[in-house]
């Protein structure tokens, strides 16, 4: 059993992700999922992070966090922490 945690942590580990927190100010990205179970994944999709939507991040707080995106038409804020929810297409 412990050499299938091992397996699947290598996999995970080196199967990164992009998600919008990843993106710098500017930057454009096409929604592919959102992770999670939870209220927050729900109100995400509720917003419009729906998969096929194109995002933007538009800036950062002058502390890194919140960061403002840009995504049907209307611009909202986001913690850091939510924007790692939005996984994001490879090909951008």
């Amino acid at each position: 059993m412990l050499d299938s945690e091992i397996e699947n942590h290598y996999h995970f580990a080196t199967m990164k992700m992009k998600t919008l927190a990843d993106l710098a100010p500017t930057e454009k990205g096409c929604i592919q999922s959102i992770t999670g179970a939870d209220g927050l994944s729900q109100r995400l999709s509720e917003l419009g992070f729906t998969p096929g939507q194109p995002v933007q991040v538009v800036r950062f707080a002058p502390l890194g966090d919140p960061m403002q995106i840009r995504i049907r038409g209307f611009s909202l804020a986001l913690r850091r922490a939510e924007a790692r929810r939005v996984v994001l297409d490879s090909t951008g």
